[in-house]
C-alpha cells in the first residue's frame, strides 16, 4: 500500500514541478456553462465525480420532483439512458451493473469486477490511480457492498465482504466513507492507520477531518441508517461525507476520482417504501448538489449520474387512480421498518403509530390489514403507497433503461441510449485516459 501512495505522491510532484518550470502560473476564473452542461474552452476533465442512485429509475425521478414540488437540480443534467442488463439475465443485479459501470464490460449477476469466466477486470477507479490520481469511495450501505466493491475490488461473489474490505486498503483508495464496521477487523484498522488514513466514526469526528490526505470512516456495524431514521444517530448524511471526500481528494494537483452512491433508494423499492425512496431521493439530491457547486468553481470536473438498474418497478399514480399524491409523503418521518417496530405485541395502537409517524388516520380496514400481516412493514408501506398513488410491480430489480445526468467537460460524450459498460470508457476519454476494458 505505501508503494502505491508514493507512486501516487511522486506523480503529483512531478507535475507541480512541471509546471513551475514551464513558468505557467494561470489561475482560471469560474467559466460560462456552454450546451449540456460543458465548460467554454474546457476539453479535459481533471477530476470526476460518479454519483450512482442505487435503484433509482425515471419513476423515481418524476415522483421525487412531485415530491418536491419543484425541478430538482437533475433535471437540467439529463443527456442520455442507458441499459442495464447483465451477462446473464437480462435483469442486472447491483453486483454486474457496478461492475459494468467500473470496468466497461458486461458480467454474470453476483460477480464482483470479474468477467463470467473468473478473470479480473480493471476498473476505471484503478486506472486513474495508476495516473496519479487519488480516489474515494462513498456509500450509505456497508462500503463493502456491491456497487462500491466494483470500483475497487474483484471477488467472486458480491456476499464476501470481508474479502473486500482488505482490497479497497490494499488499492489504497484514499477516501472509504460508509457502514461496514464489522468487516474490518482490528488488524485491518490498525494497517489502515499505519499507512496514513485517518479513522472517524462519526458526524463530529467527520466535521474535523481538515489536514488529511486519507480518511476512513466507518459509521455503522452494517449499513448506515435510512435518511428518514437518521435524526437520533451520530451518522453523517450522504452529503456531509461528499463534501468531506471532495474536499479531502482536491488537494491532489493532479486530480481525483469519486463514486458516491446513494445506496438506500435501492433498499427503500425493494421494501415498497414510497416516503422512504422519497427521503433517500432527497439525501442523494443533496450530495449531487455538494458535488455541483465544487464542479462549477472548478471547472474542470466531470459529474456523471446514474443508476444502476430499477428497483420495485415503481410507478407515477396506481391502483386504478387517475391521479398522485405524492405530496402527502413530506408527512412521513419514519420508515415502514420503524413504525412496524413501535407497534405493541398485539398491534392495537396501530391507528396511533400512523397518526404520529405518518400523519393518515386509518380507514378500520387498514387497522385490520396491519394487525393480521404476516408482515406489518409491507402493510404499512402498502398502505402509506396507496395514500400516495405511488404503484409498485415488484419488491425486485426491473429491466428498463435508466437516466443519464451529466455536467462539465466530456458532457457530449453522453447521448442517446447507452450500454452501462459506455459509462467508464467516456469518463476515461473525458480525462484523456486511455482505458481498454477487459484488457
Amino acid at each position: 500500500m505505501l508503494k502505491k501512495t508514493w507512486k501516487k505522491k511522486l506523480l503529483s510532484l512531478a507535475l507541480v514541478s512541471t509546471i513551475a518550470v514551464g513558468g505557467i502560473s494561470t489561475v482560471l476564473p469560474e467559466q460560462e456553462v456552454a450546451a449540456k452542461g460543458k465548460p467554454k474552452g474546457k476539453d479535459k476533465a481533471q477530476n470526476v465525480i460518479f454519483l450512482i442512485p442505487d435503484g433509482f429509475s425515471a419513476a423515481y425521478a418524476t415522483n421525487y420532483r412531485w415530491y418536491k414540488g419543484e425541478d430538482t437540480v437533475l433535471d437540467s443534467m439529463n443527456i442520455a439512458m442507458q441499459r442495464t442488463y447483465s451477462a446473464n439475465s437480462n435483469i442486472t443485479d447491483s453486483a454486474a451493473a457496478g461492475t459494468a459501470m467500473a470496468t466497461g464490460v458486461k458480467t454474470n449477476n453476483g460477480m464482483i469486477s470479474t468477467d463470467p469466466t473468473g478473470k479480473e477486470l480493471k476498473t476505471i477507479l484503478e486506472e486513474t490511480e495508476r495516473k496519479g490520481k487519488s480516489s474515494g469511495l462513498v456509500a450509505t450501505s456497508t462500503i463493502t457492498h456491491a456497487t462500491p466493491a466494483a470500483f475497487a475490488s474483484h471477488v467472486a461473489s458480491r456476499a464476501d465482504e470481508a474479502d473486500i474490505a482488505p482490497q479497497l486498503l490494499d488499492n489504497d483508495v484514499d477516501v472509504i466513507l460508509g457502514g461496514g464496521q464489522k468487516y474490518f477487523t482490528d488488524e485491518l484498522i490498525d494497517e489502515a492507520k499505519d499507512d496514513g488514513y485517518q479513522l472517524v466514526t462519526n458526524k463530529r469526528e467527520l466535521d474535523r477531518v481538515k489536514k488529511t490526505n486519507k480518511v476512513l470512516g466507518l459509521f455503522a456495524e452494517e449499513g448506515m441508517a435510512p435518511e428518514l431514521d437518521r435524526e437520533g444517530t451520530q451518522q453523517p448524511s450522504l452529503a456531509d461525507m461528499t463534501e468531506t471526500a471532495i474536499d479531502t481528494l482536491k488537494k491532489n494537483k493532479n486530480g481525483f476520482f469519486l463514486m458516491v452512491e446513494g445506496s438506500q433508494i435501492d433498499w427503500a423499492g425493494h421494501a415498497n417504501d414510497a416516503a422512504w425512496a422519497m427521503k433517500d431521493s432527497e439525501a442523494f439530491e443533496e450530495a449531487v448538489i455538494e458535488a455541483m457547486d465544487f464542479a462549477k468553481k472548478d471547472g474542470n470536473t466531470l459529474v456523471v449520474v446514474a443508476g444502476d438498474h430499477d428497483t420495485g418497478g415503481m410507478s407515477v399514480g396506481g391502483y386504478g387512480n387517475g391521479s398522485a399524491n405524492v405530496e402527502m409523503l413530506r408527512d412521513v418521518t419514519a420508515t415502514g421498518d420503524y413504525m412496524a417496530s413501535k407497534l405493541n405485541k398485539k398491534r392495537t395502537n396501530a391507528k396511533k403509530v400512523l397518526k404520529e409517524y405518518a400523519a393518515i388516520d386509518l380507514t378500520k380496514a387498514e387497522v385490520k390489514a396491519i394487525k393480521n400481516a404476516d408482515n406489518p412493514a409491507s402493510s404499512i408501506n402498502q398502505i402509506i403507497s396507496e395514500r400516495a398513488s405511488v404503484g409498485w410491480t415488484s419488491t425486485a430489480h426491473t429491466g428498463i433503461d435508466i437516466p443519464v445526468y451529466t455536467y462539465g467537460p466530456g458532457s457530449e460524450l453522453f447521448t442517446g441510449t447507452m450500454e452501462n459498460t459506455d459509462l467508464p470508457v467516456n469518463m476515461a476519454k473525458a480525462m484523456k485516459i486511455n482505458f481498454k476494458p477487459g484488457k
